[in-house]
């Protein structure tokens, strides 16, 4: 499991002293062997679909290391058939996915626990890896309002245990994989069981428990979407602030799309091939009315000077030529075009009616949040709320309104609540 920031934002839950938590350094039934093998593949599917109980699942994938977001390997327990280590890379063809359908079939409707399961979900969907019913305890976490809702915060509080993160940010891709590795990803499945439990009893205790059903019934609805398509994605490269002009621009764009092929093609993580900062370094000296393309004028940015990036200078040359030779027609504009709503920070001059209704609804619903014991943006989504402010349903009412986010995707819980109190304001 690679550990991403994981505080309850806004929740109200004060800390509390907990007792020194147990290390627990080594799986209870050892260290299971990785499945490699259709033969053991097969053996592992006949073992999870004959035991009893939930599924306890995650993935390592090798985020900084690697072009794609791909699980490297797939842990599964169950209870009678213990912890199961799959190794998906093994069942790929001709760099085609592994397809684990037939384990998905094998363990039926029986509940998935996942923790964090929007970090794990679209990379078990390319294998075919998907759950009918499924249980985060990340995600219920937030909704109890938890200060802290890691995975070893959480084992913390409810178990008074804990596990080791050494390996979360490693790379997953290496073989074979260290033994040190394959215990810490056992470990990451030996505890879910009985933490889903403490969770989902707190969830009954707090009156959340159908809240949270509706949100893991989203999560299975959604698991198989494909990522959203990002416009322009070259304009979030770190540094690009300081490029003033459209030339400049041009060179960013050049320079990550060639770099981004490149990643594509040798699978590895962008930023290990060329770092952001030598693409918008260089592209703040091709502003410059003298500068002249050259391998000298790249070798004058630090990060082209670097072992992995001098490999592909030819490259770097060719897109920076690409872009000083563009005309002033195909430049990219220094703003992108508006695509949707505009943020709220910049309706109050321009659309004061909107801003009007954001500084009502905005607040109401922190408020009730508050309340409510749970992060705002669980309560109802920024994008949802920003929605209804910049153009309401006509005419205004509950039903119109609760219609309205029901199309956006917004459960029903969550209308129940945030419907009646944002209506009167409006």
């Amino acid at each position: 499991m690679t550990d991403q920031p994981t505080h309850s934002a806004d929740a109200p839950e004060t800390e509390v002293e907990l007792p020194e938590p147990e290390l627990i350094s080594r799986p209870a039934e050892g260290i299971p062997e990785v499945v490699r093998t259709e033969e053991d593949l097969a053996a592992t599917i006949e073992a999870l679909g004959s035991a009893s109980g939930p599924l306890a699942v995650d993935t390592e994938r090798a985020h900084g290391f690697r072009y794609t977001g791909r699980a490297y390997l797939i842990q599964l327990r169950r209870e009678g058939a213990g912890t199961h280590l799959v190794d998906p890379i093994a069942f790929s063809r001709d760099r085609e996915r592994a397809d684990l359908s037939a384990l998905a079939e094998a363990v039926g409707d029986a509940e998935w626990i996942l923790h964090a399961a929007t970090q794990d979900l679209p990379s078990l969907a390319e294998v075919n890896l998907l759950p009918r019913r499924l249980f985060d305890t990340e995600l219920a976490g937030r909704l109890l309002g938890l200060p802290r809702v890691a995975l070893g915060s959480l084992l913390e509080r409810a178990l008074g245990k804990t596990l080791a993160k050494e390996h979360s940010a490693s790379d997953w891709s290496r073989r074979p994989l260290p033994e040190d590795w394959l215990t810490y990803a056992a470990l990451d499945v030996e505890l879910l069981v009985p933490l889903r439990d403490w969770v989902a009893a707190e969830l009954e205790a707090a009156g959340k428990a159908e809240w949270a059903r509706q949100e893991f019934a989203h999560l299975v609805q959604h698991a198989a979407d494909p990522p959203p398509v990002r416009t322009d994605p070259w304009r979030r490269t770190s540094g690009t602030h300081d490029v003033r002009t459209p030339r400049g621009l041009a060179v960013v764009r050049e320079l990550w799309t060639e770099r981004d092929a490149l990643a594509e093609r040798l699978d590895k993580a962008p930023g290990r091939i060329l770092v952001d900062r030598a693409i918008s370094g260089l592209a703040v000296r091709a502003e410059a009315a003298d500068f002249e393309a050259s391998r000298d004028a790249l070798r004058a940015v630090e990060g082209f000077r670097w072992r992995q990036a001098t490999r592909y200078e030819t490259n770097w040359l060719t897109a920076l030529e690409r872009a000083l030779a563009l005309p002033k027609s195909a430049l990219p504009l220094r703003r992108p075009p508006a695509e949707g709503i505009p943020h709220p920070k910049g309706w109050a001059t321009r659309f004061p009616d909107a801003a009007d209704r954001w500084s009502r609804v905005r607040p109401a619903t922190q408020e009730l949040a508050a309340q409510l014991q749970l992060p705002v943006e669980n309560l109802i989504s920024p994008d949802a709320l920003r929605k209804l402010a910049w153009e309401p349903p006509s005419p205004i009412s509950e039903a119109s309104i609760d219609a309205f986010w029901a199309v956006e995707g917004v459960r029903p819980w969550q209308r129940e609540l945030v419907v009646p109190v944002v209506t009167p304001l409006l």
